[in-house]
């Protein structure tokens, strides 16, 4: 295995007064956390800014540029972004709309109601209260929301109550995932709210979901334009990155390449270390580049503790 003391990264200071706006969507592999470090790595003064696998959008909504374009392959997840974009107009309204459906289903709601039998609960389950709480509720909203998958705002509670927030499906094409710990709070408005302030604030355009090589293929790049990747991390686990390997990883180098031999300014996170694994190929590939350690706080979803051997970095061609 290479020895990553011998990859040096730049050291460089996070602005202080940077705080950034988090997702709606609460993706897992969101930016949200460390966008301050980011934000001051991007280029100034971008033209058309390509959020190349924009998952719940942190990246995007924390950046300033003269147009924001995201793409993601997974369509739930464009679904989900035009949806809150459509409802951007009237983000007070739609709130109001979601807590009465919240209510219709009968689930919890902590932003608004103290819930004795969820205080009861949090006594004998102290990691599983809501969970406990809301499961049947949930099963019934899961059950409607499979019936008639045109449904987005269904969609986007199951989002809300389901485990660690995440959206899958099974082969069946079946929403899957299990009710989580967790509810509709304060920081579910807030982050609705700022994301629709956002959206009402720039110049925002959606893909119909693309794979990200057809879709930097599609572009036609002008001056000043920057392209972020975010893509699934090869040497980590998650629901997200299932379809992605050896093939794809190879890929996205080789377009990166292709784009700086164009002189396209491009950026690029990637974990190049993870618990006793070595990402070689990223490794490798990136000694040609700019690379920046980025202080990542890795969390387990598994058993919520900090990962100190996982490495992230941000590479650059500029």
């Amino acid at each position: 295995m290479m020895q990553t003391a011998l990859f040096t990264t730049e050291e460089f200071e996070v602005q202080k007064n940077f705080k950034a706006i988090r997702s709606p969507l609460f993706y897992v592999g969101d930016k949200y956390k460390l966008m301050p470090q980011l934000e001051k790595l991007f280029p100034d003064n971008i033209n058309n800014y390509y959020d190349v696998f924009c998952g719940g959008g942190s990246a995007s909504i924390n950046v300033k540029a003269k147009k924001i374009i995201m793409n993601d392959v997974d369509v739930k997840i464009i679904e989900l972004h035009n949806f809150l974009q459509d409802k951007s107009s009237n983000i007070e309204q739609f709130i109001e709309s979601m807590y009465n459906l919240i209510r219709q289903y009968e689930l919890s709601l902590s932003e608004l109601e103290k819930n004795e039998e969820i205080e009861r609960l949090k006594k004998k389950f102290k990691k599983t209260y809501f969970a406990k709480y809301n499961k049947q509720s949930y099963l019934k909203l899961r059950d409607d929301y499979n019936r008639d998958q045109t449904n987005t705002e269904l969609l986007y509670l199951l989002l809300v109550y389901g485990f660690n927030h995440m959206i899958r499906f099974n082969t069946q094409g079946q929403f899957n995932l299990p009710v989580g710990n967790v509810d509709w709070n304060k920081n579910v408005s807030t982050a609705l709210r700022s994301y629709a302030h956002w959206y009402n604030s720039n110049n925002v355009e959606m893909s119909k979901g693309l794979d990200f090589e057809d879709f930097v293929n599609s572009i036609e790049l002008e001056a000043g334009d920057f392209l972020y990747f975010d893509p699934p991390y090869l040497i980590t686990f998650s629901d997200y990155n299932k379809l992605w390997g050896l093939e794809e990883e190879k890929r996205l180098y080789n377009l990166l390449d292709k784009l700086s031999d164009k002189g396209v300014f491009w950026g690029l996170s990637n974990m190049v270390t993870h618990k006793e694994k070595t990402n070689e190929i990223l490794f490798d590939w990136a000694k040609k580049y700019s690379k920046y350690s980025i202080e990542s706080n890795y969390i387990s979803r598994f058993d919520n503790t900090i990962k100190k051997k996982s490495k992230e970095i941000y590479v650059t061609n500029y």
